[in-house]
């Protein structure tokens, strides 16, 4: 254990530095000092989806803790580059303030606003000066590839739709839908793997747009309905189980009516 190390009742931001600082230390933890931004970066998406459960949840005190998981990835991330002499959490926190009084000229600024709208146009045209993206599919390019990809699609099709490039209303991204389904089942039909998640692919873009038309979040309705299937599967089961039904060997015809009977119920 490090000597310089001071114990507290109470620990503040900085104090979560220099504990990150002693596991990274000689004579800290072996495993903090062998790692990289390479190979804690999926702990960091782990931490944050942690994060988004504790919020769906309404649980503060996980909220708290898992705050603190996603807290602690950022100051390990900039340990990592201090210990290079690139950069601190100190410069972290600078760029980040910087940008957002950059991005908030209506509220460091002289710019007034009368919307939502109005702050979300602004915020749009000042990211893309600063990054000196001069055409909308500079701006595409600019979405990480790494995100979801319901959530990717979704904002490269509102990005799109920024510069004019979109259907007028949801029936034409519908019908757009429909052709994609049409041309999934001929890929099925001509039993090409390559072209069959080429068009299935094109499926899933496509009902993203429905959904953007629509104003539902693509990524929280299909875990709804994930959600969904999970509680009407599990009554399927119970059912089968009440009633001696192997599920294994029963007919897909017994099971439809398990799954209809479980519908009703939920």
């Amino acid at each position: 254990m490090t000597n310089e190390f001071k114990f507290k009742d109470k620990y503040n931001v900085y104090d979560l530095v220099d504990v990150i600082r002693a596991l990274r230390s000689e004579g800290g933890c072996p495993w903090d000092i062998e790692q990289t931004h390479e190979s804690i970066k999926k702990n960091l998406i782990e931490e944050t989806y942690e994060t988004i459960e504790a919020i769906n949840k309404g649980d503060a005190e996980m909220l708290r803790e898992e705050l603190g998981d996603v807290l602690m990835q950022v100051v390990f991330h900039a340990q990592i580059e201090d210990e290079k002499g690139v950069f601190n959490i100190d410069d972290v926190a600078d760029e980040n303030c910087k940008k957002m009084i950059e991005r908030h000229p209506h509220v460091f600024g002289e710019i007034n606003v009368n919307s939502v709208d109005d702050v979300l146009t602004n915020w749009d045209a000042i990211k893309r000066k600063t990054k000196g993206q001069k055409t909308t599919s500079q701006a595409i390019d600019s979405v990480p590839r790494e995100l979801p990809a319901l959530m990717r699609a979704d904002k490269i099709q509102s990005k799109a739709a920024k510069a004019g490039f979109d259907w007028t209303q949801v029936d034409g991204a519908l019908e757009r839908l429909y052709e994609e389904i049409g041309e999934l089942k001929e890929a099925i039909a001509n039993g090409n793997k390559e072209e069959i998640s080429d068009e299935l692919g094109d499926v899933l873009f496509s009902a993203v747009n429905v959904s953007r038309f629509v104003k539902v979040d693509a990524e929280e309705a299909l875990t709804s309905s994930t959600d969904k299937f999970i509680g009407r599967f599990k009554k399927v089961e119970k059912l089968a189980e009440e009633r001696g039904i192997d599920m294994k060997t029963s007919s897909l015809e017994i099971l439809d009516e398990l799954w209809d009977e479980a519908k009703k119920c939920m």
